[in-house]
């Protein structure tokens, strides 16, 4: 039997963020004048859970997407799906604003109950996005079935990291692959999509022959190849994000 009186240790070191999180699971307003009662919504008609397309379909406020397949090797493809899944949980296209004192936030797909709108204050909107933010230290990725942590099977799925190797013994400078971290090129990769390994001109792999931190060595060399060595202008800034009336 589980103790009912025990004490979330969340409720013990943030109180506040704990009340927030369980007003957000039970649908209620945490603060304000408000506090307690149910989240206003715009309702409209009803909706059964339908199969919106193959291996795909939509039931409660819920949908499942089957249908999405990576492949093995393929590790583009598996970087852009999991950026997909991490990507924000608010639309800023979807929030207007009503009032001084009432926002809309309109739903991707409507509830099962016909909720198509949600009606909120700024400050039951800042409540929303503060019960989005996790607690110190807490694992947002959990596995289960065989990829969970304590599974029988799991060394027979999950590769094994690789064994950082040892120094040349030639003294090749470049610096040796450590199991847990992602080369420099493979980085830059992520980031600009720019494959750095290979030289463009022969196609042979690419290798660190050192590394210049000195600025004056570095405006020396960049100068000597015909690279610009000063930083390109900054742009302008951006105009701040405003809700559309």
């Amino acid at each position: 039997l589980l103790d009912d009186t025990a004490a979330d240790p969340l409720t013990d070191e943030e109180p506040v963020l704990a009340a927030l999180t369980a007003a957000s699971v039970r649908g209620t307003v945490a603060t304000g004048e408000r506090a307690g009662q149910r989240l206003r919504r715009a309702l409209k008609d009803p909706a059964t859970g339908v199969r919106t397309a193959l291996l795909c379909v939509a039931s409660r406020g819920f949908s499942l997407h089957a249908a999405t397949r990576i492949a093995g090797p393929d590790r583009g493809g598996l970087e852009r799906l999991c950026r997909y899944v991490a990507r924000p949980a608010l639309a800023g296209g979807r929030l207007r604003i009503l009032d001084a004192e009432h926002l809309s936030f309109a739903l991707k797909t409507p509830w099962s109950d016909g909720t198509s709108h949600l009606v909120l204050s700024p400050l039951e909107l800042l409540e929303r996005l503060a019960a989005l933010v996790p607690p110190p230290r807490l694992h947002l990725l959990r596995y289960h079935g065989v990829l969970a942590p304590r599974a029988r099977d799991r060394d027979r799925i999950v590769p094994a990291k690789p064994v950082a190797e040892s120094p040349a013994a030639d003294g090749d400078p470049s610096p040796q692959p450590c199991g847990h971290r992602l080369g420099w090129a493979a980085l830059l990769a992520r980031v600009f999509s720019a494959e750095l390994s290979a030289c463009p001109a022969c196609g042979g792999r690419l290798r660190i022959l050192a590394a210049l931190t000195d600025p004056v060595s570095v405006r020396t060399y960049l100068e000597g190849v015909g690279l610009p060595a000063r930083p390109p202008p900054r742009a302008p800034p951006e105009p701040q994000f405003e809700f559309a009336a």
